[in-house]
C-alpha cells in the first residue's frame, strides 16, 4: 500500500484530531515499518491534543499518540536486531537509551509528538529505541507498556531500589498508578493506595493492595497513612495528582523516604513545606518515564512476577475520539485502541 488511514492532529482541541491518508513512510537505514496493531493513550496524549502538554513543541500537524505495538514489515539496510515479522512495542524516548538523558533530546526526540506517533496504520521506530513484545501479550497488552508500565517501574525498580519489606503508597487508580500497585505488590511491599472510588479501591486490593482509603470520605488521608504505618510513614510514594497533595504525601513519607512527582492531575503548581522536606530528609524525584534499558529489563521481569496488564476499555480505530474523551474522564487500568487484526 502507498497510502495508510491516520488521525492527524492539526491544531489544539479534540475537533481538529482528523481522520486523514497519508503516504505510508519508508523506513531508513536504522529504521523498521511497523503495521500498528495497537496503541494505548496516557494522560500525556490527552494534553498534547488539548494543548496542555508543551504546545510550543506540538506546531505542526501530526500524529499524536506514544505507545505502539504491532508487526515489523520491513527494515532498513542497516538494521540487525529486527526483521520482518517481528513483534514489536515502542519506546517514546528514542534517544534517551540508558544512563541520563540529554534534556534537549527528551523533549524533542519522542514519538506521539512532536514526532509522529502510533494513531495510524503505520508508524516508522528507530531500531535502537523498539522492544521485543513480550511474547505471553496480546498487541493490545502490550501497547500498555511504553509510559505507564515503565513509570512505575523506574520509579519503584530503577530509582527507589524497592525491597520486600517496603510500604508503597499509590495515588489514584489510573494506568501508572494501577502498575505501580501490581509491582509493588509483586515484589513483596506493602501497598496502601487512595481513591475517591470504593469500587476502584476493591479493585486494587484484588492486584495485590493492603490496604485502601477514600479520600474523599477521608480527606486527612496523610493521617490514615500514618495511622496503617503505625506511625513510620512510608518509603515509597506515587504522587500523580500534584497541586497540593505533595504536602499530605510529605506526611505521610517515611524518615529518608522517596516521592516520585509524577503528574499533576489537579495542578502544575505547588507551595512545598520545605521544613518538611528538611526534617524528613525526603528524597523527591521528578520522573518522566524512563530509558529503553530499563524497559527491557522490566520486559524480562514481567512473566518472573506473573503481572498482566489492566485494560479498561479497547476502541476501534474509528473510535478514536470517544477513546479521548473516556480518557479525560478516567478510566481504571488503561484505555487501549485496536488499529487492526
Amino acid at each position: 500500500m502507498s497510502t495508510m488511514k491516520a488521525w492527524q492532529l492539526q491544531g489544539v482541541g479534540l475537533e481538529h484530531l482528523k481522520l486523514v491518508d497519508l503516504p505510508v513512510p519508508e523506513p531508513g537505514p536504522k529504521q523498521i515499518l511497523v503495521r500498528v496493531k495497537a496503541v494505548s493513550l496516557n494522560f500525556r496524549d490527552g494534553g498534547i491534543v488539548d494543548g496542555s502538554y508543551l504546545p510550543e513543541l506540538m506546531v505542526r500537524p501530526f500524529i499524536p499518540v506514544s505507545d505502539a505495538s504491532g508487526e515489523v514489515v520491513s527494515v532498513g539496510s542497516k538494521v540487525t536486531k529486527f526483521k520482518k515479522g517481528d513483534r514489536v512495542t515502542s519506546h517514546m524516548y528514542y534517544k534517551w537509551l540508558d544512563g541520563s538523558p540529554n534534556q534537549n533530546d527528551i523533549f524533542t526526540y519522542s514519538i506521539g509528538g512532536p514526532s509522529d506517533g502510533g494513531l495510524a496504520e503505520y508508524i516508522l521506530l528507530n531500531e535502537d529505541a523498539t522492544v521485543m513484545t513480550p511474547v505471553t501479550f496480546t498487541n493490545e497488552e502490550a501497547s500498555t507498556l511504553p509510559i505507564a508500565a515503565l513509570t512505575g517501574w523506574f520509579s519503584l525498580v530503577e530509582y527507589g531500589k524497592i525491597k520486600a519489606g517496603d510500604t508503597v503508597l499509590v495515588l489514584g487508580t489510573g494506568g501508572v498508578s494501577v502498575y505501580a500497585v501490581q509491582f509493588a505488590s509483586a515484589l513483596g511491599a506493602r501497598v496502601i493506595v487512595t481513591s475517591s472510588s470504593n469500587e476502584k479501591l476493591e479493585k486494587v486490593k484484588a492486584l495485590g493492595a493492603k490496604d485502601v482509603i477514600n479520600y474523599v470520605e477521608t480527606p486527612d488521608w496523610e493521617k490514615e497513612v500514618l495511622k496503617i504505618t503505625e506511625g513510620k510513614g512510608v518509603q515509597h510514594i506515587l504522587e500523580v495528582v500534584g497541586g497540593q497533595s505533595i504536602n499530605h504525601s510529605l506526611e505521610a513519607l517515611a524518615f529518608q523516604g522517596h516521592i516520585y512527582v509524577i503528574g499533576y492531575l489537579d495542578n502544575m503548581l505547588s507551595e512545598v513545606k520545605l521544613r518538611s522536606i528538611i526534617e524528613k530528609q525526603a528524597q523527591i524525584q521528578g520522573i518522566n518515564v524512563g530509558h529503553r534499558r530499563a524497559f527491557e529489563d522490566m520486559i524480562k521481569a514481567f512473566d518472573e512476577l506473573n503481572i498482566k496488564p489492566v485494560i479498561d476499555t479497547v476502541y476501534s480505530f474509528n473510535q478514536a475520539h470517544e477513546a479521548f474523551e473516556h480518557l479525560y474522564k478516567g478510566a481504571f487500568g488503561k484505555i487501549v485502541i485496536k488499529i487492526s487484526e
